[in-house]
């Protein structure tokens, strides 16, 4: 038996164990796997300031989440902010390509919304939809922002 071989393997443990953290991390942080369709987006609001065309003039911080889910079955995407007690809201008559490419009408709960369209997982913005305003920013940012960073 070959004792070059048996010395090898723990070697290539400490490549392989953060080769495959770091993408593990990447897929969680980029929300690139999701469940069902869904989709989270990430909402940061101005706290003593205003919103102008270089950002936020008072203190960033973490604002709503909001989970969208796709039902290209039904042509419907379900939604609810993470951590309300509202229940969920319905958006129908949707064109769902799947959970991150879809567009519905500005019917229903479309004012509880803040998109009626995902592109390529991104919230989509047009000033004439009856939505909420928002300012989405990245899963990581976010979650700094909550914890004071």
């Amino acid at each position: 038996m070959d004792g070059s071989n048996v010395a090898q393997q723990p070697k290539m443990r400490w490549l392989v164990v953060p080769v495959l953290l770091a993408l593990v991390l990447f897929v969680w942080t980029t929300d690139r796997v999701s469940l069902q369709g869904e989709r989270t987006v990430y909402t940061v609001a101005c706290v003593n300031g205003a919103w102008g065309s270089s950002g936020c003039s008072g203190k960033l911080t973490a604002g709503p989440r909001y989970r969208y889910r796709a039902l290209r079955a039904h042509m419907e995407v379900l939604f609810w902010v993470l951590g309300a007690q509202e229940p969920s809201s319905k958006l129908t008559g949707c064109t769902i390509q799947d959970g991150r490419n879809w567009t519905c009408p500005g019917s229903g709960d479309a004012s509880k919304s803040v998109t009626l369209g995902m592109s390529r997982g991104e919230p989509m913005q047009n000033s004439s939809w009856p939505t909420q305003p928002f300012h989405a920013v990245s899963k990581v940012r976010w979650w700094l922002l909550t914890f004071g960073l």
